[in-house]
């Protein structure tokens, strides 16, 4: 009899099918630039390029929309990549000392990233420590069927690839000993094996460099030493083969009357007379027209710029020195790989940076940056606060990226060089805005319509007041030194001239083009896009929420002042009017209505309501409780109130202590202006289960006048059949104002003012914050989005059916009857002790079986970090996901909703997470890497990499200048050159073949 006593919701199989055709989760992308990267790679064949975390993570990029990632198990660093040449196969050494074999594969129809091997050396039983096998350097041999390893201890250890396999080849410090000078061992060792590299004209041998200075080339058939250099000066960092191409061209550049004494500085310069930092990496690049491009990073003077992060490039009697704001990690050229080719002629320069990611294309006059389609360091100013805009509108799609081409005239994508792999995925059916806040005052609009978010415009702020910045960045200037040519490159700039300045909300209207941000000094700027240049003078108003309240004095920072006078505006966004709340507290909410002119704004005292068409404040209310003595120091005030706050935590260990005793839970009584008929829960004990109580709050919390949500509505508040305009406003004590708004019709905007009038006023009893409002027509669909109708681009609302308000806060979710505001719907998030919800946005779910049937359903997210779904206006539960770990605040604090089921939050600084809820709209990367694989691998060893094996190729050198040196030091290294030049003549002719040329 029981079994038939209850149903549960979920036993319905048509509505699970539903269900299924509706939603669905899945992590999509990772939009942005990798945080912390550690290593870089490039397949010159494949034309992909790849990136390692400090997490365990790597990612490949190809084309725009080209990408695949892949997870070490382990979170350690990824400290070196290679490329299995044109195998689209990876090794990857992480710092945890194992060695991981990756593989592209095809898997319907798309390529994805898989590890296949992985390997551990172990230790030499008895004689070495875990250090002393610690890999120090890799190097792939050109067949790529052999990987060999350089230990701390000084031991080289032989893999066999793709099987990862260790060979019994090994070779220890003890057996080089045997062939070192008795003077040079003096009972040391020979230190961590520094280098490796592989003889360009007999693969059985190899070039072993030690950390003491000993270089070694040992052949690996015989097990012999072939020859021994000394090095006694300077410890060794690594060296590298050099062909008999690179020498010729080597000594152009020194002889040539032009570049000699160019050279004769640059030596002086980078190596001496003053202490300098190394010179951690050079390429050496041939050219067609002559002159090589030297390109090497760091090795400037200690004293004077040892803070710089630089790369320089030096052709002839070009020069120019890369200025960054972060640290070098790695850089490749992109250049000529067809060993039939005479010269690399490189076209492009690829540096991986700490925070970003450059190209310069070395092509063109003057070296210029190349922007990149993806890999954008969001992060460049700090994000504060995003917006997403679904289905943008053609016409404003198009004056967005006029504005950003006109910002950026040489703005182009498709000269991209890195263009490896297809991009399968099918052109977006909707374009998508992502508009991100900045602590520098600009927001940047973002293409979020496939995998690459693309920089498509940025609108700054700070021109409109007046800042030291200007006055700085003159005098900075001004002091620059002429020599070395530096030049400023990137974006990243973690730096703020002014905190007020940060951007804390955004609202846009997309149809008429005007844009509302609100920033941390309580600037509310109203914008309008516009296609020319202005200048012209923006229209101040000041609105005092205070209302003349006494016994208040704001102890924050002050507003920021606004310029006097005409300014000049690009085209793009130009502010027509700046409201300033009084007192400049940051603005906590903002909303726009551009068919009626208003927006609306809170902060931590009020919320104002303003017509910026007459530019004429229409309301201004306080909330603040007496006990509010917080929101008056404001978010920047460097005094906080110790008593508050141990007075606040003693409360939080009170309440935690209670939790588990049973008490009755107060709902809220209900008046005209609040909630109707509600009653007094049962006892604990009577409570449903599946639902958590809700514990009242203080009435005495700190900032509980915070305005947490605004919204205006065309509804009914007054009576039941005469609809209009209405402002809503939540506070943090779970309050709700609405107001009733008379807005004269489009033809009187200019002759009458806007009125409003309280309707009504909600108190919920558990004074948990309100964190969203949304009014609902009388099918229960969300209320259209202005100008949608007037427009035909939506469907009318109901007005025949009864309105409802849904007002979600952080502990319940609760749907009223319009207009008299009585309780019809209510769910109390089932979740544990503590839980509380965090974001929420109304979402249209379409199904997968059909196009026509759709559902509007409540997304919330809550602070640990789950989502639900739910219907409305029933609020009956559909699915829920574990997204955001609990742990991550401000990645539950960045996320925002889309309006068709899609999600982002930041993992990082400069990446966000995208997500998707819907099981048809998924923006995901659909790409494939064809690869030609041999079958054979050891028949493989004909298949060289010509960029290394061709005798015309360049050469990577790494050098070391830390040392001090004279003019009598470059004399010695260049008679030392003459000295080298004629002793490798002599081998050449001997031999009869280009012989291999050796710099340390």
């Amino acid at each position: 009899m029981m079994k038939f006593r209850f149903r549960r919701q979920g036993n319905d199989p048509h509505r699970e099918k539903i269900k299924q055709d509706l939603f669905a989760f899945s992590k999509t992308v990772e939009h942005g630039f990798p945080n912390q990267p550690s290593a870089l790679a490039y397949d010159p064949k494949l034309q992909l390029m790849a990136i390692g975390t400090k997490s365990g993570a790597i990612k490949i990029y190809g084309a725009p929309g080209v990408e695949m990632t892949g997870l070490h198990k382990d979170t350690a660093a990824v400290t070196q990549i290679h490329f299995l040449y044109g195998q689209g196969r990876m090794l990857s050494l992480l710092d945890d000392n194992t060695i991981h074999l990756w593989e592209i594969v095809q898997r319907e129809n798309r390529s994805h990233l898989v590890e296949l091997h992985s390997f551990n050396l172990p230790g030499r039983p008895g004689i070495e420590s875990t250090s002393a096998t610690r890999v120090t350097v890799m190097l792939l041999k050109l067949s790529c069927d052999l990987l060999a390893l350089g230990t701390e201890g000084g031991g080289v250890h032989f893999l066999e690839l793709p099987t990862l396999t260790l060979l019994n080849k090994s070779l220890f410090q003890d057996e080089i000993m045997q062939s070192v000078p008795e003077e040079y061992k003096c009972g040391k060792s020979l230190g961590p094996v520094e280098s490796l590299q592989e003889h360009p004209q007999d693969s059985d041998k190899i070039l072993i460099g030690y950390s003491r200075g000993l270089v070694v080339l040992w052949d690996l058939n015989s097990r012999h030493v072939v020859n021994l250099f000394l090095g006694k000066q300077v410890g060794l960092m690594s060296l590298k083969w050099l062909s008999t191409l690179f020498w010729a061209h080597f000594w152009w550049f020194l002889l040539n009357s032009v570049c000699r004494s160019v050279f004769l500085i640059f030596v002086l310069f980078i190596l001496g007379p003053f202490p300098c930092k190394a010179v951690n990496k050079i390429l050496w690049r041939t050219t067609e027209l002559g002159a090589p491009l030297v390109l090497f990073s760091g090795g400037m003077p200690r004293a004077s710029y040892g803070d710089r992060h630089c790369l320089t490039i030096l052709q002839d009697s070009s020069h120019v020195t890369l200025d960054f704001t972060s640290r070098v990690i790695d850089f490749f050229t992109i250049h000529c790989t067809d060993k039939e080719k005479e010269f690399d002629d490189p076209s492009a320069l690829v540096v991986l940076l700490e925070e970003e990611l450059v190209v310069i294309d070395l092509q063109m006059a003057g070296w210029p940056t190349v922007p990149a389609p993806y890999l954008a360091p969001l992060h460049s100013s700090a994000i504060t606060c995003s917006c997403h805009i679904s289905n943008v509108p053609p016409k404003l799609w198009e004056r967005v990226i006029s504005a950003g081409q006109q910002q950026c005239p040489l703005q182009n994508y498709e000269n991209w060089p890195i263009c490896g792999g297809k991009n399968l995925a099918p052109d977006p059916k909707q374009k998508e805005l992502l508009l991100t806040g900045h602590e520098d005052g600009t927001v940047r609009f973002w293409d979020a319509s496939g995998v690459s978010l693309k920089p498509l415009y940025k609108l700054s702020t700070a021109s409109i007041f007046q800042t030291d910045c200007d006055h700085n960045d003159s005098l900075m200037q001004a002091g620059e030194e002429e020599w070395p040519p530096f030049r400023k490159v990137g974006c990243f700039d973690p730096y703020s001239d002014d905190p007020r300045l940060g951007i804390q909300k955004i609202s846009v209207c997309k149809y008429s083009g005007k844009l509302v941000v609100a920033g941390t000094a309580g600037q509310v700027i109203v914008m309008v896009l516009s296609d020319e240049k202005s200048d012209h003078m923006i229209d101040v108003a000041t609105v005092d929420l205070l209302q003349d309240r006494e016994g208040f004095t704001w102890k924050g920072h002050d507003r920021l002042p606004p310029k006097s006078g005409s300014v000049v505006f690009a085209p793009g966004f130009q502010p027509v009017v700046l409201v300033q709340c009084m007192p400049p507290a940051a603005v906590t909410a903002v909303t726009l209505h551009a068919e009626w002119n208003l927006i609306a704004f809170g902060t931590s005292h009020g919320f104002g309501l303003f017509d910026y068409h007459r530019r004429n404040p229409v309301l201004a209310r306080c909330t603040l409780h007496p006990n509010d003595s917080l929101a008056m120091e404001g978010p920047l005030s460097r005094v906080k109130s110790l008593k508050k706050s141990l007075r606040q935590s003693f409360r939080r260990i009170r309440k935690s202590r209670v939790s588990g005793k049973k008490r009755a839970v107060v709902y809220s009584p209900t008046s005209k202006v609040q909630e109707a008929n509600a009653q007094l829960a049962e006892h604990d004990a009577e409570v449903t289960p599946v639902q958590r109580r809700i514990e009242p709050r203080s009435a005495d919390d700190s900032l509980s006048g915070v305005v947490r949500c605004l919204c205006f509505a065309d509804t009914f508040l007054r009576d039941g059949t005469h609809h209009g305009p209405t402002m809503w406003a939540g506070t943090n004590s779970g309050s709700v104002y609405a107001y009733a708004l008379d807005v004269p019709s489009q033809e009187k905007f200019s002759e009458q003012s806007v009125e409003a009038l309280l309707g009504k006023e909600i108190q919920l009893m558990h004074r948990a914050p309100v964190v969203s409002i949304a009014v609902l027509d009388g099918r229960g669909n969300p209320l259209p989005e202005p100008y949608e109708v007037s427009r035909d681009l939506a469907k009318a609302p109901d007005m025949q059916g009864s309105h409802s308000v849904l007002i979600t806060s952080e502990e319940q979710f609760k749907v009223f009857m319009l207009p008299k505001v009585s309780a019809k719907t209510k769910f109390k998030l089932t979740a544990h002790e503590g839980c509380r919800v965090r974001k929420v946005a109304l979402s249209n779910f379409t199904s997968v079986s059909s196009e026509e049937y759709s559902e509007n359903a409540l997304v919330c997210l809550t602070n640990l970090g789950d989502i639900h779904v739910f219907s409305v206006p029933a609020l009956r539960p559909q699915v829920r996901y574990d997204c955001i770990r609990k742990e991550d605040i401000s990645g539950i604090a960045s996320c925002v909703f889309t309006k068709t089921g899609q999600g982002f939050y930041l993992i990082s600084p400069s990446e966000y997470e995208r997500f998707s809820l819907s099981a048809r709209v998924i923006t995901e990367p659909l790409c494939r890497v064809d690869v030609e694989r041999p079958h054979d691998l050891s028949a493989h060893s004909a298949l060289s990499s010509p960029v290394l094996d061709s005798p015309n190729s360049s050469a990577d050198i790494t050098l070391d200048t830390t040392g001090e040196l004279t003019v009598e030091d470059v004399k010695d290294f260049l008679m030392t050159v003459d000295e080298a030049e004629n002793n490798f003549r002599n081998i050449a002719e001997e031999d009869g073949r280009p012989p291999g040329i050796l710099i340390n």
